[in-house]
């Protein structure tokens, strides 16, 4: 059983640095902002930043900076779903570069009972009931990012299944916005092939952006919002700090590429 993070109130704990991808949608910032006050409604007291590793600011290396400048502690919680480039590179890179910042990095959200809950909720929101999880008709696609990396590939089938599961049996087929196969529409014609007509897009994205929208327009029946300031999400993203911040050693940096 997962042991849900506490609420309390932690203003000398190291700072949560949540670290979204970054996107020219103007939802993006807004969004990943209204989940970080949900976070803070879990700690009150704690220091809850937000950072990105390109196009919006505050970008990771100026809050990494400010952090060092300030004497503080720092746990970054990729707002990511699978161990791709950014988490394994990018972000221990970045960390690298601010030598004088006692940091660890948490893992991706990945393959939790609390991701599963939020991805459930927000095909709920968008009209799944319980009896399409009995229904032969129906499949749901995974939509996510994508990347080369195969252990962000084997992390999405592992959430997928979950998925499946709590969604009654119902078949749950990944799909990828870039750089891996099959695409939304791939995985549509895969689940129509067996019989699964009414088929729901659930969107493995934390926020509005390019990718989540072409997603949701391959959606044949219900499109789920992108996860958002959803509770569960709230609470994993504090869970995965938790985790870091407690674990006995920190993993240097140079292994963090091996994850």
């Amino acid at each position: 059983m997962t042991q849900e993070p506490k609420t309390t109130s932690d203003s000398g704990a190291a700072t949560l640095v949540a670290v979204g991808h970054g996107s020219r949608d103007p939802r993006a910032r807004a969004t990943l902002g209204r989940l970080l006050d949900r976070v803070r409604e879990l700690r009150p007291g704690l220091d809850v930043r937000l950072a990105h590793i390109e196009l919006n600011a505050p970008l990771l290396d100026e809050t990494l900076a400010d952090l060092a400048a300030e004497g503080r502690d720092a746990v970054l919680v990729p707002l990511l779903f699978a161990p791709g480039h950014h988490v394994t590179h990018d972000l221990p890179a970045t960390l690298a570069a601010t030598p004088a910042l006692r940091a660890r990095i948490a893992r991706p959200l990945g393959a939790h009972p609390l991701l599963v809950e939020a991805l459930a909720g927000r095909l709920a929101e968008a009209g799944w009931t319980p009896e399409d999880g009995t229904s032969r008709a129906t499949g749901v696609v995974l939509a996510s990012a994508g990347s080369r990396d195969p252990r962000s590939g084997a992390e999405i089938r592992r959430i997928a299944a979950l998925l499946g599961e709590r969604l009654g049996g119902v078949p749950v087929v990944p799909a990828y916005a870039s750089a891996a196969a099959p695409t939304v529409p791939e995985a549509v014609r895969a689940l129509a092939a067996r019989g699964r007509h009414r088929v729901a897009v659930a969107s493995c994205f934390t926020a509005p952006g390019l990718f989540a929208t072409r997603a949701a327009a391959h959606a044949p029946w219900l499109a789920a919002a992108p996860l958002g300031a959803h509770p569960a999400l709230a609470r994993l993203v504090l869970h995965r700090y938790e985790q870091a911040r407690t674990a006995r050693t920190t993993t240097p940096v140079r292994e963090l590429a091996a994850i």
